[in-house]
């Protein structure tokens, strides 16, 4: 059974991305450049509201590639799959190609 978590207030749901650790060709790579804490949003809450109830949108959407922290977040696991769980503040912006 498919379970679908939809965050509330200003959360994202991140699907974290682990970089490969050998290239193509078959050479391995150091730890130090597998070390990329980003990730892909998920899914996006409404937002939060602010103190006269006006809605405050998550600044990032569905599908955007994003940078973490470090440490932080929930840990959330639907069926085999592992995510996380951020506020939409402790995320330090979107990666671009």
């Amino acid at each position: 059974m498919a379970k679908r978590l939809i965050p509330s207030l200003n959360r994202v749901l991140i699907e974290k991305i682990v970089p490969p650790s050998k290239t193509s060709s078959g050479i391995l790579l150091p730890e130090k450049t597998t070390k990329l804490n980003s990730g892909k949003v998920v899914a996006v809450g409404p937002g939060a509201r602010d103190r006269d109830g006006k809605l405050i949108p998550v600044a990032v959407k569905e599908g955007d590639q994003v940078l973490l922290p470090e440490y932080g977040g929930t840990e959330v696991k639907l069926g085999d799959k592992e995510y996380h769980l951020y506020r939409d503040d402790d995320i330090l912006g979107t990666l671009h190609e």
